[in-house]
């Protein structure tokens, strides 16, 4: 999961890329990078950290032009820690390309060796993105080839892309001199939004917050498999390129991903995370009966919209009884599980005013690892509730994403191969209330019924853009997982780390 946004103007695009990178931060911490054009020359800045950062005024000023794209890093392929792969990446032939990329490549390897033996195309990182770049850049020079570029060979080049890629991308990428271009995977998997300001500056990113937090209107999201391209002088021109296209986003992007200010394939993520409550709430009135609950209590952040909702449908009252410091060291950069444990107590401080003499109903969005749920249930006991209680909005994690999402290896999943008897204890808690999958999947499908389905596979296990089979899901583990440290403990999943949302 990464934060891309491309933008063609009339005016300088350093400033807006800027803001938008910011409004899509939680998308990504590791890394941040902009690249604008001036004529046909290109002008880039990235480094590994924050957007406030990486840009300081200098940066800015060696950025002109007002066309440009920008990424926000979260590392689900290649190496975290290299400067190299933080994006934008560029190839000087055909024209100049500059591409980012928010997805992750399941075929990636088996495209590099093609890349070398068949295209003649060297890959110099471990990064998907990278190979998406050639890919993409040697089926423009097919396309093009003895003939100028338009956009009917834009869209020729993004078909052959689409039959040689598999998994999930929404694709952001700059021709030098000739327009900017923007892609989805067939699947519709991560999420990208275009829209215009009042003085007909053309965006797409991400998220609509981008958008709307920088002035411009929503116009549509674009389609699973459409590209769009727009020429330098903002004329737009789109065209479905799939064979087969079909809208199934990530739903963890309701659950938890995504802010829940955005709206994405016409879903109001706030909505849909009201809408998990609401069948959450229903879980758990069939598993206890309301009155042993005194108080719900959210896990800051993404919560909260669903603690609101099961608050009010079970009629007992919401409390916030966790305060977040966000100014602590994110866990994943801590060697050692005990050191990661303090980070939690860091992170979070309990009010004892709401836990004391109290039977307390935690709600998270989703339990990943269960370490630090564990650590939440401890430290609710210590603030003096009398039974800690247990509820996900999401359903139990069993298989890990290999579409983009950083989740540990199976057998670091607490839900991998548990019973939620066994869940349960392994935290500590009185009571363990997991979301429904099929619930879940019909109530947000049911704020957009043109909605094919959702790729869903961390809860379902079926992986909807292709075979995978366990070398395939190994393969992304060990291509994607971070290093260990000195005592061989993982150092934790960038997915639990997200200042935007709750801890696990």
């Amino acid at each position: 999961m990464c934060g891309i946004v491309g933008v063609i103007s009339k005016t300088p695009v350093n400033q807006l890329l800027y803001d938008a990178l910011l409004l899509l931060q939680h998308r990504g911490q590791d890394a941040a990078g902009i690249v604008t054009m001036l004529g046909t020359k290109c002008y880039m800045h990235k480094a590994r950290g924050m957007v406030r950062d990486v840009f300081r005024t200098r940066n800015m000023r060696a950025l002109p032009g007002s066309v440009g794209l920008g990424q926000v890093r979260y590392p689900t392929a290649g190496n975290a820690y290299s400067e190299e792969e933080a994006q934008p990446f560029y190839v000087n032939a055909p024209f100049g390309i500059v591409l980012v990329h928010n997805g992750n490549l399941t075929n990636a390897q088996a495209l590099k060796a093609e890349l070398f033996e068949v295209d003649r195309r060297h890959i110099n990182t471990e990064s998907d993105t990278e190979v998406l770049l050639n890919v993409l850049a040697h089926e423009l020079e097919r396309a093009t080839r003895d003939l100028p570029l338009t956009p009917d060979e834009v869209f020729k080049a993004v078909a052959a892309v689409h039959r040689r890629l598999a998994g999930s991308y929404a694709v952001v990428a700059l021709i030098a001199g000739h327009g900017l271009l923007a892609f989805r995977d067939p699947f519709g998997i991560r999420p990208l939004a275009y829209g215009r300001n009042a003085e007909g500056d053309v965006m797409v990113a991400s998220e609509s917050v981008a958008l709307v937090g920088t002035g411009h209107r929503l116009e549509r999201d674009v389609a699973p498999g459409e590209a769009i391209f727009v020429d330098l002088a903002g004329r737009v021109h789109a065209r479905q390129c799939a064979a087969q296209p079909s809208l199934n986003p990530c739903i963890f992007e309701y659950v938890y991903l995504a802010r829940p200010d955005s709206v994405l394939d016409g879903i109001s993520v706030y909505q849909a995370r009201l809408e998990l409550g609401e069948t959450l709430a229903q879980r758990v009135v069939s598993t206890m009966p309301p009155s042993r609950i005194d108080v719900v209590i959210p896990i800051p952040e993404s919560s909260r919209p669903s603690a609101m909702q099961l608050a009010q449908r079970i009629g007992k009252p919401y409390r916030e009884g966790f305060v977040k410091n966000r100014y602590v060291g994110r866990t994943f950069i801590m060697p050692g599980q005990a050191v990661r444990r303090r980070s939690v107590r860091q992170k979070l401080n309990a009010i004892g005013l709401e836990f004391r003499d109290r039977n307390v109903l935690l709600v998270d969005d989703s339990i990943v690892r269960g370490t630090t749920s564990k650590e939440i249930v401890q430290m609710a006991r210590e603030a003096g509730a009398r039974r800690v209680y247990m509820a996900s909005a999401a359903p139990p994690v069993r298989w890990p994403n290999v579409y983009g999402i950083d989740m540990p290896t199976g057998e670091e999943l607490i839900a991998h191969g548990r019973s939620i008897e066994q869940i349960r204890e392994f935290i500590g808690a009185d009571a363990l209330i997991y979301q429904d999958v099929d619930a879940m999947k019909r109530v947000v499908k049911a704020l957009n019924p043109a909605l094919d389905g959702f790729e869903a596979s961390c809860f379902d296990g079926h992986y909807i853009a292709g075979n995978i089979g366990q070398a395939d899901v190994t393969a992304a583990e060990l291509q994607g997982r971070l290093p260990f440290d000195d005592d061989d403990e993982p150092l934790g999943s960038a997915l639990a780390l997200q200042d935007a949302g709750g801890v696990r």
